[in-house]
């Protein structure tokens, strides 16, 4: 049995709470943030369980601050 610590990103659309993880690409969602958690896990089980698990550097996550216009429409 293998352990893995695995980055996931969390985001909310409408509502549902959307979890991804990053280094192998599944995603799911729940009802709450434990929930999408949860169902990602499983998720992710499964498809460790059919593809191998590649090896990569760990990932970093930063927050960058953008200053931009938006387009005006009148």
């Amino acid at each position: 049995m293998n352990t893995k610590t695995l980055t996931v990103i969390l985001y909310k659309e409408d509502d549902m709470y959307i979890a991804e993880c990053v280094e192998l690409g599944t995603i799911d969602q729940g009802e709450s943030i434990e929930k999408a958690i949860n169902n990602l896990k499983e998720a992710t089980k499964l498809y460790l369980e059919e593809c191998p698990f590649v090896e990569t550097q760990p990932r970093l996550v930063t927050t960058m601050e953008v200053t931009y216009e938006e387009l005006s429409y009148a």
